[in-house]
């Protein structure tokens, strides 16, 4: 019988040498695709994701079971990221792993795994790389809130009992870190078509919407 995280969990704290590891691979993509995403740096989120596990590994017995194991074990390996980068200034612009696609999580951001053509591939891994450049702009805390709820699809109520703070704060960090990224993610955007009129005929708008409230660009599935 398959044992659920929170059995797991207790089991490791009980001495079970194989329950931690097992509760890893269980979670481990999206935990790297987290890691990876906040850092912006595969190094660095690789340094951060270990760095979060030893934490976790260690403190398991401190576990409250206020919130689902598997929100405690995003929590912790944030919480890594962000000490990493408040500590670091991480301001790296490292070339992006070519197995991006097979560790990314399924949030607004994320693309198909399968493109239609090479052109389509080269297309995504462009506009993969725009995406994030721009975050690394972001500072932190705006950072670790969109990565979870444009990118992993996180509703705002798990984010914050991730991120440990309120709703509003998760939904204030959005919308500041969406506002700052919308001039850099414009040319990402669907052209806009501009309603037809006397002598113009419907076309696309020759400059492409920056509406902050519109949230960042959702690329195609």
């Amino acid at each position: 019988m398959t044992r659920t995280d929170l059995e797991l969990l207790r089991a490791h704290v009980d001495g079970d040498r194989d329950a931690f590891g097992e509760l890893f691979a269980r979670h481990r993509d999206r935990l790297w695709a987290v890691a990876l995403r906040t850092m912006g740096n595969p190094e660095e989120a690789a340094d951060a994701l270990q760095d979060g596990l030893i934490s976790a590994f260690r403190r398991a017995d401190g576990f409250r079971g206020d919130a689902a194991v598997t929100t405690w074990l995003h929590r912790v390996v944030v919480n890594a990221c962000l000490d990493r980068i408040r500590s670091n200034k991480v301001r790296a612009a490292d070339a992006l792993p070519d197995d991006l696609e097979e560790h990314a999580g399924r949030g607004a951001l994320s693309t198909s795994d399968d493109a239609a053509t090479p052109e389509q591939a080269a297309s995504d891994s462009e506009q993969r790389a725009v995406v994030l450049d721009a975050l690394r702009t972001l500072p932190e805390e705006q950072r670790a809130a969109l990565v979870l709820v444009d990118m992993e699809g996180y509703g705002v109520a798990e984010a914050a009992e991730i991120l440990e703070c309120a709703v509003g704060t998760i939904k204030s960090r959005c919308a500041r870190g969406r506002a700052r990224l919308a001039p850099l993610l414009g040319v990402l955007r669907a052209p806009e078509v501009t309603p037809p009129t006397p002598g113009n005929p419907p076309g696309p708008s020759a400059v492409p919407s920056t509406d902050p409230s519109r949230g960042p660009p959702r690329r195609p599935a």
